[in-house]
């Protein structure tokens, strides 16, 4: 398909590595690459509030299997290294979540990492879902970043319900200076962001300039992609994958 990096099957690498995050934090990440020494961009694979778990890291892969050198932060290495995806999480729920100074330097250091790459061509872009979806407007917020991607990102725009136990606020201050282009996924029967959030969050954006394009799902709630919950939609997910190939193969090829 045009605009798609080099798809065809081949062989990729996928190990467990160390990288400067934050404050210069030796952090965990995954990372997977495709073989061969084509340039090429990468992402940066931001895991949802359940953890650095095993259907993240397949998410790494397949960003691999469609060309691109991908990597996936342990966000939460200094709270529980080592610990079951799980266990981590419940840790980290009770200390208020990760605060977003500390995830913006998590991603500067992944995304350093990939463009330092023998193939990188320096473009990076950025996604994650949930919690990782927030997270990932935060990064292109705030971050040098060639293109990002928000599926069902909760507390984007809207009022934190009270009594939640994340320390997290809206990122309606920091939206105007969102430089990267982004692709946002919503399934319409989700609450957090509802579909009225959503909309605002369009309005913001559209008069701000900002370069985005949304897509909402009529029959699919939170979680959408998630293979391993009853929320799954496999209709949402396949057409969301096809979305996001192709939004990445736009925005992250050689520049010039």
């Amino acid at each position: 398909m045009t605009g798609y990096p080099d798809t065809s099957p081949g062989s990729l690498f996928a190990t467990t590595i160390s990288v400067a995050g934050h404050g210069g934090d030796q952090i965990e990440a995954y990372l997977a690459r495709p073989a061969g020494d084509r340039s090429r961009g990468g992402v940066v694979v931001i895991h949802h509030l359940p953890g650095y778990d095993r259907q993240t890291k397949e998410m790494v892969r397949h960003f691999a299997e469609l060309g691109y050198d991908a990597i996936c932060p342990n966000l939460f290495s200094r709270e529980a290294p080592g610990a079951d995806p799980a266990d981590a999480s419940a840790t980290v729920r009770a200390a208020g979540g990760v605060p977003d100074e500390r995830l913006v330097g998590d991603v500067e250091g992944a995304a350093a990492y990939l463009r330092a790459l023998p193939a990188a061509n320096g473009r990076v872009g950025v996604i994650g879902h949930c919690s990782g979806g927030r997270q990932a407007v935060l990064a292109a917020c705030r971050l040098d970043l060639d293109a990002a991607v928000d599926c069902y990102g909760a507390f984007v725009v809207g009022e934190v319900p009270e009594g939640i136990t994340l320390r997290v606020t809206n990122l309606v201050p920091d939206l105007p200076n969102l430089s990267a282009p982004l692709l946002g996924l919503f399934g319409a029967l989700d609450q957090h962001p509802s579909p009225e959030q959503v909309a605002e969050l369009g309005r913001i954006l559209t008069e701000q300039g900002s370069d985005f394009e949304f897509h909402s799902y009529e029959d699919a709630g939170h979680g959408f992609f998630a293979v391993n919950r009853p929320a799954y939609n496999v209709a949402a997910a396949t057409d969301g994958w096809d979305r996001i190939a192709a939004f990445f193969g736009k925005h992250l090829q050689e520049k010039g």
